[in-house]
């Protein structure tokens, strides 16, 4: 076709390349960046594949740890519990008249029971068989020796020594309260005192027939008759089948029995620790029957509650060892029937125990005497309680009364300060280095001096003096 030549309607000219529309594929920049989106989805798809599993077996771990900490907080609270459920059960058995040998079968049962529930939680449940059968061998294997060792510790009876032998001398009250007392009586080549001197042991329980009327039996030479006794529950005293019979009230109404028995007047009281409480309750419930009164280391006015401490030390098995079943159980038992406890476990066994314990908490900066054989562990655990009035009633007596401490004395200097107060005619005597305590010249010559109408030196100070090594 000519150049100049219309084009005929039907041509199309090819269009120029800058008429050409703008391209629609991507822009480097976007390519770029899709290429960089791409490469990282690449990079992230093989870091997962080179680590398929990190953050799921993270999770899963925490887990399971979780779960394993969980089971053995549950199985250690199991365990814990299982000697306070078999003791509960024991005593809730006793409580409802079971025999020994029921409550103590039954008592071990539930205890046996809740062991295994403790020790299946403490040990994983494997998948695997053989494991699971381990597991199963374990758990077995340290519930029946767990279980034979208890049963065996509070099946078998503590060590029991022979029966104490009689003293040069002893005799025997049968009083009209129905106690029956062993005493020793030492009398002087001529009376001249009236009022014979009565020594009230401490503990309670705790007796020494045989010292202890060695010892005050050397005031017979001043003209006075001596009676040691041991009271009711003690030495070689009768026992009660009911421990529930002994108690302060009791071993008062026995001290009055005893001086109508021997036809006193009037009575001159010498009190080792607890036998001060037992003095101050006789001189406030008869105030005329005594004529002059002795507190050595006394103990405080009000006594403690029947004590747990049977259950907190028996057979010494080592520091920070734990308690003996045995007692364990006896405890649990005088909470809810004395009787029962001492068919279980009898007077002599206890008498044992109480031994066991003194000599454990004894001072060693302090040495006492060895304690006499024939202690009351029954008495000793009774509760005993005072009369609500018995402070008012001190108040008001008008009995001479002496206080002697020692440097090493067991019971705390302010008991003793707690009865100056409390009884008007009252003087503290301090006899020093008193070794061992309470069987001493120097205390022998205070106790001389006073009952027979001397003053010994006091002390009057509230403090207590240099040198002293007891409890404040």
């Amino acid at each position: 076709m000519p150049p100049n030549a219309n084009p005929s309607p039907n041509h199309r000219t090819p269009p120029t390349p800058s008429a050409q529309p703008p391209a629609t594929g991507p822009s480097p920049s976007r390519s770029a960046s899709s290429g960089r989106k791409r490469s990282s989805g690449r990079g992230s798809a093989r870091t997962s594949a080179e680590h398929p599993a990190e953050q799921p077996i993270g999770r899963r771990g925490r887990r399971l740890v979780r779960r394993v900490a969980g089971r053995m907080v549950a199985g250690g609270l199991v365990l814990a519990l299982a000697p306070v459920a078999g003791l509960a059960a024991l005593a809730g058995m006793a409580l409802v008249g079971a025999g020994p040998e029921v409550f103590t079968v039954v008592g071990l049962a539930v205890f046996a029971s809740v062991l295994f529930l403790g020790l299946l939680l403490c040990v994983p449940r494997p998948h695997v068989a053989w494991g699971r059968w381990s597991r199963a061998v374990l758990v077995l294997g340290v519930e029946a020796a767990a279980v034979w060792q208890v049963s065996a510790l509070t099946l078998n009876p503590l060590a029991v020594p022979p029966a104490p032998a009689g003293v040069a001398g002893q005799r025997e009250w049968r009083l009209p309260t129905g106690s029956r007392l062993a005493y020793v009586r030492i009398a002087p080549e001529r009376v001249t005192r009236p009022e014979p001197v009565v020594f009230l042991h401490g503990g309670p329980g705790v007796g020494d027939l045989e010292g202890d009327s060695a010892f005050y039996g050397r005031l017979a030479s001043a003209g006075f008759e001596v009676y040691v006794y041991d009271q009711l529950g003690a030495g070689r005293s009768a026992r009660l089948a009911d421990p529930r019979g002994y108690g302060l009230a009791r071993d008062v109404a026995d001290l009055e029995a005893i001086r109508r028995t021997v036809r006193a007047g009037r009575l001159n009281l010498v009190a080792r620790d607890y036998g001060a409480q037992l003095a101050a309750a006789y001189l406030a419930a008869h105030p005329g029957q005594v004529a002059r009164a002795v507190l050595y280391s006394p103990t405080g006015l009000t006594p403690a509650r029947a004590p747990s401490r049977i259950a907190t030390s028996a057979i010494p098995l080592g520091p920070g060892a734990l308690p003996h079943p045995r007692t364990l159980a006896v405890s649990a038992l005088l909470r809810v029937d004395p009787a029962t406890a001492r068919a279980f476990a009898g007077d002599r066994e206890l008498d044992a125990h109480l031994a066991l314990l003194l000599r454990n908490q004894a001072a060693p900066a302090c040495p006492a005497p060895a304690p006499g054989p024939g202690h009351g562990g029954y008495v000793a655990l009774a509760g005993r309680t005072t009369p609500a009035s018995l402070r008012n009633d001190l108040v008001r007596t008008a009995v001479p009364v002496l206080i002697v401490k020692g440097a090493c004395d067991a019971e705390p200097w302010s008991d003793a300060t707690a009865y100056r107060r409390t009884l008007p005619d009252t003087r503290l005597a301090y006899v020093g280095n008193a070794a061992p305590p309470g069987r001493t010249d120097a205390y022998l010559d205070v106790l001389r001096t006073f009952l027979t109408g001397g003053e010994p030196n006091a002390y009057p100070a509230e403090e207590p003096p240099p040198g002293y090594r007891g409890p404040s």
